[in-house]
């Protein structure tokens, strides 16, 4: 699978590089973060990371007032599993490179998206990226098998949380997963082994043979 780099002019369809701001101490605290044994964690909110100063740049800077969360996904991961969007952008940081799988939701056809619209693009290390709402994602991709990645995820505050009760009105909200979380899963994997609603289709794309 070819793999992009965000400089790349097709990044344009799915995100952008956010500059100017000083991730200095985020390195550092991101560093703080925990890495698992094997597999990966997701932490929505991290006292670690959530410093006065980087919560006033991204509530301000990044999301116009808005109150945020700024939380990590680190551990290791090569494969695609999964697709999720939110109805907002999402911030990526991470003192090391790292890989995302991205698509686009208009790709999404009756309810399901083939995994060959996916493409892989690579992060270059103290990069923060905003990855649009429009951009499908999901967990990031390790470029390094025994390093893996720690990743910082900024979100509106609430995201992925308990999703509240809603009457079935359309055939999107059966992908309504967790808060402000879509998620389209590929049958080979854990999340649709515990109840996510299949939305992929194709290979379920595995990048390990790529990765140092």
């Amino acid at each position: 699978m070819k793999i992009y780099s965000i400089t790349d002019e097709s990044f344009k369809d799915y995100g952008q590089i956010i500059k100017g701001f000083d991730c200095k101490n985020l390195k550092e605290n991101l560093d703080k973060t925990p890495l698992p044994g094997k597999g990966t964690i997701y932490v929505a909110s991290s006292h670690h990371l959530e410093q006065k100063e980087e919560m006033d740049y991204f509530c301000n800077n990044v999301y116009g007032g808005l109150p945020v969360q700024l939380g990590y996904c680190n551990g290791f991961n090569s494969r695609l599993n999964c697709l999720e969007y939110h109805r907002d952008s999402e911030i990526n940081f991470s003192g090391s490179d790292f890989i995302l799988l991205l698509a686009r939701r208009l790709e999404i056809e009756n309810g399901f998206i083939d995994s060959d619209k996916v493409r892989a693009f690579l992060v270059p290390k103290d990069t923060l990226v905003e990855i649009y709402a429009t951009t499908l994602h999901y967990a990031p991709v390790m470029t390094d098998r025994k390093k893996g990645f720690k990743v910082l995820v900024c979100l509106p505050k609430g995201t992925n949380g308990i999703k509240g009760k809603i009457n079935m009105v359309s055939e999107e909200d059966r992908y309504l997963f967790a808060a402000n979380k879509w998620l389209l899963a590929h049958r080979d994997s854990a999340e649709f082994q515990d109840g996510a609603i299949e939305g992929i289709k194709g290979k379920n794309l595995d990048l390990i043979d790529q990765i140092k």
